[in-house]
């Protein structure tokens, strides 16, 4: 067999359907195209419409199941298992994928800022797995063994700090105790939960820190001495959400090109 055609198998989410907030553009898209690419469906969540729709007109439509909704708020996240449900007769993985930054001093940082960050990051974390979870837990009290993963984008922030985001820090940071808690507590109905932490990834997000002012400084704490692509960064989200890494569960994964490990 072909190394490539092989590799493509071993992380196989072939009649997978997986839920992907923040789908619309950036990290969120390039999860959604790898997951269809790798034979799943993709319930791609994100509040922008009009992303939804391009998105939606570029990918197969008996694929992907575009849902337009405020991750933060969980009756959506209710509704859009139900919905996928009813769609797909099965929902087997999320990526609890979708963010938002306010960037400022921890003195002059204002309550809605911070509210707003821990909302999008940590409160829709919890609701979503919460939602995916209880159609999981259904199914396997009925007698399916399949289980489900679910993956939580976290970030190098939350284990280390950083300085101008104490709310993206403080989020981050919680979700990684979402997601042992998730694991410690589902995984005798074979549920999975993992998440990832990214470093610098080139998206719309991170360009202030890609920006002249901290440039140099970041990159000489970068052993790869570069940012990642999303193209790049994806690929650790579907294999942890394959059996590729079915015996993989509360652990947090540093896709950073080894910014953590330069403290």
């Amino acid at each position: 067999m072909h190394k490539e055609a092989f590799m493509v198998e071993l992380v196989s989410l072939k009649d997978r359907t997986v839920v992907v907030t923040g789908a619309g553009q950036g990290i969120g898209e390039g999860i959604t195209r790898l997951v269809i690419e790798l034979g799943g469906n993709v319930v791609a969540v994100d509040r922008n419409e009009e992303t939804l729709k391009k998105l939606g007109s570029e990918l197969p439509a008996g694929r992907l199941m575009p849902a337009v909704a405020d991750v933060s708020d969980p009756e959506a996240a209710q509704r859009v298992v139900a919905q996928a449900v009813e769609r797909f007769e099965r929902v087997d993985g999320l990526c609890n994928n979708a963010g938002i930054t306010r960037p400022a001093m921890m003195d002059k940082m204002t309550v809605k800022d911070w509210r707003d960050v821990l909302d999008v990051h940590l409160s829709a974390s919890f609701f979503w797995s919460q939602a995916l979870g209880q159609h999981l837990i259904a199914r396997a009290k009925a007698g399916d063994t399949k289980g489900g993963s679910i993956v939580n984008i976290s970030s190098d922030a939350g284990r280390k700090g950083a300085i101008g985001q104490v709310n993206y820090a403080a989020a981050k940071a919680g979700i990684l105790g979402v997601t042992m808690t998730t694991a410690r507590e589902w995984g005798k109905y074979n549920i999975r939960a993992n998440s990832i932490c990214f470093g610098v990834v080139e998206t719309p997000m991170t360009e202030v820190i890609r920006g002249d002012k901290f440039r140099d400084k970041i990159l000489s704490q970068i052993p790869l001495g570069r940012w990642s692509t999303p193209d790049e960064v994806v690929k650790a989200v579907c294999f942890l959400l394959s059996d590729a890494a079915s015996y993989v569960t509360g652990q947090h994964l540093g896709v950073n090109g080894g910014y953590h490990i330069s403290l």
